[in-house]
């Protein structure tokens, strides 16, 4: 423990050496040292054939050695906590009982300096260890040794901030060196790289890798991308790529995947040359080797495939033929025997080679090595005369016509289409490039680009839209099939479409002229293709990179035009989306602003040929193809999106970018983080990975070259006077504009690029996603709607029988009341008249007895008067009860 005392010299020098001996057992570099740096490959020989291109290895980007200063020293036990082995010279601050305890500020001797909570004498909780040499530690202390998370700075800007263990890097950590362009987020243990993790080695995060690490090296499966774009995707064992693994070299166009070790193709792969499709051309072309490798060269046993349909399988060493092999040539001729340094040994020529020949190409790898000519029948039963690669079905608009005019309508038209099949090819190929990415430059046209191809010769303004086209040409698919713009459209389609489109446009034209088919056929091409096509319009296809950046958002696009595609009423029943739907979407949306207002909206459907204005206005119940709905989307887009909008976005892109202020993660959040963060991985027992994020496509897009004479740093520029010299000239002007233009267009093609990706990412996804959250919830509530108004309605059916049956007790009661009242009115009256009847009943008897008997003495008549009523009443009374 730590008391106000200082200790004598002896200890001092203990102390010294304790802390040098430390020091020498702290925490590595993060830089790999030269030894296990990445190892440079040999290029592999090139074959002596001519189709054969060698492939490049990939010169691997050295990483730079980051010399980290000397890191704090920690202790070897927690018994024994290094600050009580330093000499305090000055303390201030709290103390109780001798001991530090609180906040306080110690110096040490030597230098070191630490401000903090103490406990006990001993440095515990938050606090800042200083070193003489400028090293810095922000962050938690345990018993006098840095733990749980904290914050190394060194003297030169090396930053490191993450979790503590011991004093060492050690759980998920991120760190930058100060003087190199390195960058770490990953998982460390014991100060090394250890575990998930990605490092990025320039300050343009091209070249980085995102993988595995053991001990400071790459080891495991990791993805490795290098500064000329070329990647590689494997195994990796003491930085080298060793294990199985796949390597692109993206300039060259070639492609390895198979084997390595130490950095070398060693043992079974394949490797692929690509070479650029020929125009006009509907086959890609590339060489393929498949078999053994030895210290990158091919050896061994293996088939060599040639673009041209050629292949030998057989023996190599060094790169060449060399033992026994098989060489089939393209017309099917076979060689058999051994071959030396490439060559063929001279021997006499084999029987029956021919035919062994013939059996080989009916087994071998690569199918169709040649191509045979056929003739095609048409639907008529003759032979047509544009060959086999164009099956010419005109049989649907043939049964329009007389039985005897149908064959020379189908030679005619048939011939009409030959006179113009090298413009038609030109155009159809013309189309196919248009955003095409292909490597080998290998392409299909699909309905995407077929739908600009109409759009650019003027069919949409033949008083009929995309979509009703594409009921006529493809109503006999399935309805969710007849506008996906994905599907393929080959040259014949792509020719009989026209055809039909031809003859539905135009037949009321050519209604009285002969052959009819004929005459549709070349108005359509005098009218639109010959003088329009080829001229590319719409925004989409304004440019290749352009084109290319707004194809990553196709897809998504998609998703919304056919969630808010309805249903057409009339056969064949499929959904479009209407004007109208898509004004109410980007209202419901809220992207209507300042600058896209409804009219602009009208203006863009009018722009991208969605609609047609006429004296009457823009009809909103027309239906929008694919094309039209996403062109207009780019085009509303350039519109939102205002150039203060892309500054603001580029200033937090650049805030971003450079500040380095990391907040603490926990392991799971980390682990979740750094997994989303590597590159897609073969999938392993107990492990999930998903794909490596690319760099914002803003931060590379929006930084706009200099153009020449902004730069203060060249010193190439002529002075003054030798500037205006050549400005005079006419000559340096002509060469100076066409760069100028290039700059421009560049530029405004780059801004292009980063207002469609600021209102497709941060305002039109967004809103797609919470409208169909909130359709989720509508959907979720629905149920509990139904059944709380089935519930209440139970209940009032309930409420509703309670009710009848107490009116009906009510009614039962009310008849019981009025019963009652009548039977006690009867027995009333009945009371009453029989008192009348007994009252009468007496006089008449009185009256009877008078009489009968003679009248009495005066006394004894008043005696027998007083009898008599009393009698009466007795017996009225008797005569009441019975």
């Amino acid at each position: 423990m730590i008391k106000g005392k200082k200790k004598d010299g002896k200890k001092k020098d203990a102390k010294k050496d304790g802390k040098k001996s430390a020091a020498e057992k702290s925490e590595e570099s993060l830089g790999t040292p030269t030894d296990s740096s990445l190892t440079t490959l040999g290029d592999l020989p090139s074959d002596s054939l001519g189709e054969e291109t060698p492939a490049i290895p990939e010169a691997p980007d050295e990483e730079p050695v980051a010399e980290e200063p000397p890191v704090p020293p920690v202790p070897l036990f927690h018994e024994e906590p290094l600050l009580a082995q330093v000499i305090v010279e000055s303390y201030e601050g709290e103390q109780v009982n001798e001991f530090y305890e609180g906040e306080g500020f110690i110096c040490f001797e030597g230098g070191n300096t630490y401000k903090g909570l103490f406990s006990e004498g001993r440095m515990n909780g938050e606090g800042t260890y200083t070193w003489a040499d400028g090293v810095k530690y922000e962050g938690t202390f345990v018993k006098n040794v840095p733990t749980h998370c904290g914050r190394y700075t060194w003297s030169d800007g090396t930053v490191y901030e993450g979790s503590i263990q011991d004093g060492l890097r050690h759980g998920y950590g991120v760190f930058r060196s100060g003087t190199h362009p390195i960058f770490y987020a990953g998982f460390w243990c014991n100060g090394k790289r250890h575990g998930k993790g990605k490092i990025y080695y320039d300050q343009e995060q091209t070249s980085w890798y995102a993988g595995d690490w053991v001990n400071n090296v790459r080891e495991g499966w990791g993805f490795r991308r290098y500064r000329s774009g070329n990647t590689y995707f494997g195994q990796w064992k003491q930085n080298l790529r060793h294990g199985h693994g796949k390597m692109i070299w993206l300039a060259d166009n070639q492609e390895y995947e198979g084997e390595w070790e130490c950095g070398l193709q060693h043992g079974s792969g394949m490797h692929t040359w690509f070479f650029k499709r020929m125009d006009l051309s509907k086959y890609s072309l590339w060489n393929e080797y498949a078999g053994n490798f030895v210290k990158g060269e091919r050896h061994g046993h293996g088939t060599f495939l040639y673009s041209d349909g050629t292949m030998y399988s057989g023996e190599w060493a060094h790169n060449k033929k060399h033992g026994k092999g098989i060489f089939v040539f393209k017309s099917g001729v076979c060689l058999e025997g051994e071959f030396e340094n490439d060559r063929p040994v001279e021997r006499p020529p084999r029987q029956g080679s021919a035919v062994k020949a013939k059996n080989r190409r009916a087994t071998s790898l690569r199918k169709n090595f040649g191509t045979k000519r056929t003739a095609v029948v048409n639907a008529l039963g003759k032979i047509s005369v544009l060959g086999s690669d164009l099956d010419l079905d005109v049989s649907s608009l043939l049964a329009f016509f007389p039985r005897e005019d149908r064959e020379n309508e189908s030679q005619k038209v048939e011939l009409a289409v030959l006179r113009h099949i090298s413009k038609l090819r030109r155009a159809y190929y013309f189309y196919c490039t248009l955003g095409c990415t292909s490597c080998d430059n290998t392409c299909n046209m699909t309905m995407l680009q077929f739908w600009r191809f109409l759009k650019d010769c003027n069919f949409h303004l033949c008083s009929v839209t995309l979509a009703e086209i594409d009921r006529v040409l493809r109503g006999d698919q399935s309805p969710k099939d007849i506008h996906d713009p994905s599907d393929i459209v080959l040259f014949r389609t792509f020719v009989c479409y026209l055809v039909h489109l031809a003859f539905h446009i135009y037949h009321e034209k050519c209604k009285d002229e002969v052959p009819h088919l004929q005459k549709c056929f070349l108005e359509m091409m005098s009218r639109n293709v010959l003088p329009s096509a080829c001229c590319v319009q719409g925004i989409l296809y304004s440019g290749g990179e352009f084109s290319s950046f707004a194809m990553n958002y196709l897809e998504k696009c998609w998703e919304i035009y056919g969630d808010f595609c309805r249903p057409c009423p009339r056969p064949p029943f499929d959904s479009t989306v209407k004007l109208r739907q898509f004004l109410w979407m980007v209202d419901d949306f809220k992207l209507l602003s300042e600058q896209l207002t409804a009219p602009i909206v009208l203006e863009i459907l009018v722009k991208v040929g969605a609609s047609v204005p006429d004296i009457y206005g823009v009809n909103l119940e027309l239906e929008m193809v694919f094309l039209e709905f996403f062109e207009s989307l780019l085009e509303c887009a350039l519109v939102y999106v205002t150039e203060d909008m892309v500054l603001k976005k580029e200033a937090e892109d650049n805030k971003k970018r450079n500040s380095f202020e990391i907040k603490e993660v926990p392991s799971e959040t980390s682990a979740v983080s750094l997994t989303e963060q590597a590159p897609p991985q073969p999938q392993r027992p107990g492990e999930d990975t998903e794909p490596a994020p690319q760099p914002s496509l803003l931060e590379t897009l929006l930084s706009f070259p200099i153009t020449p004479g902004e730069s203060k740093d060249d010193g190439s520029m002529p002075n003054k006077d030798v500037k205006e010299e050549e400005d005079s000239y006419p000559e340096k002007e002509l060469i100076d504009e066409p760069k100028e233009d290039k700059d421009e267009q560049k530029e405004l093609c780059s801004f292009w690029m980063c207002q469609v990706e600021i209102f497709f990412t941060t305002k039109l996804f967004p809103a797609f996603e919470r409208e169909i959250v909130l359709r989720d919830k509508i959907k979720e509530k629905n149920p509990q709607d139904a059944e709380l108004a089935e519930l209440r309605k139970i209940q009032a059916e309930e409420l509703k029988r309670l009710i009848a049956e107490k009116e009906e007790e009510e009614e039962a009661r009310k008849q019981e009341a009025i019963a009652l009242q009548e039977s006690v009115r009867l027995s009333e009256e009945a009371s009453s008249s029989w008192e009348t009847l007994l009252y009468w009943r007496n006089l008449q008897l009185k009256k009877e007895v008078s009489k009968r008997e003679p009248s009495p003495t005066k006394s004894s008549r008043g005696s027998e008067a007083k009898a008599a009523p009393t009698a009466t009443k007795a017996t009225a009374d008797r005569k009441k009860k019975k």
